[in-house]
């Protein structure tokens, strides 16, 4: 086994100093240019934000190990993105056409209970959504007055108040595996796909009057545990 070649690939032994002084050099760009981008948690970046931080990334990242790359390309880069990065905000800040375009817009998913057609042309699974509920101490769709997902990914949720909280669809994982497509005993019954819940008879073979899925699950009740 070539030793050497595993631990420096092409480079001599000494070339690790040079690295390391690469990396601080970068590393302090990095936070000049994170420091001009502004103060941002990391949920709270938008998706045009994380393409800036992972174009600034690859940014700094050749130039500290690879030889071939010099420091003051990198740092053009940086000015350059941070510059395109100040301009669009201020045109998104100016145009709200251009904000849409870029940023997107909040959806409403869930409304009175029932999903909304709206919801499938999310990049966000059922289940996904279903577990953001629970971890807002939400077990079931009738607990919920409006649900939104931002522009940013994340999820919205508000509350219908106590009086106006009725039956719903069970978001438990264990009470969704409980699906039926016929109804043995009449009461009240949520389709499994969008959540629209009626009261329903015997019936051989159950199918949504929303969205036609045949599926379904007893509904519950109860009110959101605080």
């Amino acid at each position: 086994m070539d030793w050497q070649s595993l631990l420096f690939g092409k480079e001599e032994s000494d070339f690790l100093l040079e690295t390391g002084l690469r990396t601080i050099a970068m590393f302090l760009v990095i936070l000049v240019g994170l420091r001009m981008l502004g103060k941002r948690g990391i949920h709270q970046l938008s998706v045009f934000e994380l393409g800036v931080l992972i174009g600034l990334g690859s940014a700094a990242g050749d130039p500290m190990f690879y030889s071939d790359v010099g420091l003051l390309p990198s740092v053009v880069v940086f000015t350059v993105v941070v510059l395109m990065y100040r301009g669009v905000t201020y045109l998104i800040s100016n145009n709200d056409k251009i904000e849409t375009l870029i940023e997107g817009r909040p959806t409403y998913v869930l409304k009175d209970g029932r999903m909304l057609e709206a919801f499938k042309k999310q990049p966000l699974a059922k289940d996904e959504l279903f577990a953001r509920l629970r971890q807002n101490h939400v077990y079931h769709l009738g607990q919920l007055e409006t649900v939104i997902i931002e522009s940013d990914g994340e999820v919205s949720v508000f509350f219908a108040p106590d009086e106006k909280v009725k039956a719903g669809l069970p978001v438990l994982p264990h009470l969704l595996d409980e699906c039926v497509k016929k109804i043995d005993t009449p009461g009240t019954y949520s389709c499994c796909s969008c959540g629209y819940t009626a009261d329903s008879g015997v019936s051989s073979k159950y199918i949504c009057s929303m969205c036609r899925h045949d599926e379904c699950v007893k509904s519950i009740t109860g009110l959101r545990i605080r």
